[in-house]
Parts: C-alpha cells; structure tokens; sequence
C-alpha cells in the first residue's frame, strides 16, 4: 500500500471528479492521502474532505505566497488542530521564487506556524523555494524540531536535506524527482536514509512521468515510488513499505487502517 502525503484534491479541477480520484486512488493501492490546507478561506473545503472519507485528512495553514491573505493566529491555529481530522499544522514556510521586497510578514507568518506546531505536538509540513538558508534558520530559532515535520515536494540540494533530517524532518519526493531534469533532486533520492523518506504528488500540480504536463491525482503517487526505487536499485515494494511507515510514524494522530 501507498500514501499521498501531501495533495490538494479539493482544488476545483479533482474536486469535480472527486469519485473518479477516489476510485483511482484504490486502484493504485492509494490507501490514504493528506489533503493540505492552504489558506483559511478555503479550509472548510478540506476538513469536509477529511470528515467526509474516512481515508481523507487535513492540515490547516496559510501557504507563504500570498501577502494579502488572510491570517491565522497562533491560537487559532492550535484551536482548528483540536479537530480529530486535522493533523498538521501547514501548509507553512518560505517563497522566495513569487514574493520579493520586504518579506517580513512571511518570516512572521512561518513563525507563527512553527509556534502552533509546538503547541499542539502535531508536525509541520513545510514548503520552501528558494530560499533555504532562512527557512532552515527560522526552523532553528523557533525550535521546530520539537515538534518535527516535513519538507514537502523537495527540491534542494543534499545540504539541506541533511540540515533538516538533523532536526527530525522527513523528506518528501513529488513528481518532480521523475524528471530526467532533476539531478540534484535525484540524488537526495538515491543518498539520503530510507527511514526518513516520504512521497506525495502535491496534485493536481507536478504530475510525474509519464503524466508529466497532465493533470496530478493522488494515484499517480505509484509513479513516484517506482522511480526512487529505481533509482536506489531496490523493490518498489521496499519503497511503499518505507514510505508508508513513515507517515504514519510523522502523523501520528492518523489511526493507520
């Protein structure tokens, strides 16, 4: 069995074919996916997924590439975790790739993010682009490897692989690791340990090959695990096993099937 540690089937295109992806997913021997919050306006969204399917859980978070959106609060982020669904504290993090200038507010909004993690006890699920020097040294100042986490759909370099395994991340593979482009990526794959490994699709985005350029569903994880196995010389057997594991090991809160 596999899961999808990190999907957004609530956005318009999966949600209008929500049977079909489901089914997919059972197809696929998709046993559970973790629906990510990423802004508070659409939150009802995924904790309607999360109530409505019993293989369907949330997070809640505010994603860092929007100056105008509308915030949490530290407390009302440790209030909405309090639901037995939502088990992470995220989507949260760094973008410097679509916000430039002062970006004060964004430090601000990934802190208090971390804050709530540690509160709650419940993992974070953090996204960076270019910009991992600060998103590694707020994760330090603000001690998020209390309560640890995830670096979804990675794209670093080993450095920074290594920087977060330290303070207890997990590392996340999406499509992209498919891509005959993503060397760097690849090689994170291939070096870092199996035991702190997770993959996901982020779909409806980063479909991997030989979907790539086509619209992500959760199914589509399978392709992700097959190519690390691959790359690793290893069963892709091994590689579910692993990966599965490990999330439920990271989101804990999740009652395992």
């Amino acid at each position: 069995m596999l899961v999808d540690s990190h999907c957004h089937i609530n956005f318009p295109d999966l949600a209008s074919r929500l049977p079909e992806v489901l089914a997919n997913m059972q197809a696929n021997q998709v046993e559970t996916a973790l629906v990510i919050g990423v802004s508070r306006p659409r939150f009802p969204e995924v904790l309607d997924l999360a109530e409505g399917h019993p293989h369907l859980y949330a997070t809640v978070g505010v994603h860092p590439d929007d100056p105008e959106a509308e915030e949490y609060s530290e407390d009302e982020l440790v209030a909405q975790a309090a639901h037995p669904r939502v088990v992470g504290i995220g989507e949260t993090g760094l973008d410097y790739h679509w916000c430039k200038g002062d970006l004060a507010w964004q430090h601000e909004r990934f802190r208090t993010h971390i804050r709530a993690a540690r509160r709650t006890g419940l993992p974070l699920v953090i996204h960076t682009r270019e910009s991992a020097e600060d998103t590694l040294r707020i994760m330090r100042e603000e001690n998020a490897g209390e309560c640890g986490g995830v670096m979804h759909c990675f794209t670093e370099n080993w450095d920074v692989a290594q920087a977060a395994m330290e303070m207890g991340f997990y590392i996340s593979f999406s499509g992209i690791v498919t891509f005959k482009s993503a060397a760097q990526i690849k090689e994170v794959a291939q070096k870092m340990p199996l035991e702190r490994m997770l993959v996901e699709t982020d779909s409806p985005y980063l479909a991997p090959v030989p979907y790539r350029g086509k619209l992500n569903e959760p199914a589509y994880v399978k392709h992700v695990a097959e190519h690390i196995a691959e790359l690793r010389g290893i069963s892709f057997d091994e590689v579910a096993r692993a990966t599965t594991d490990n999330f439920y090991r990271l989101f804990g809160k999740i009652v395992r099937p």
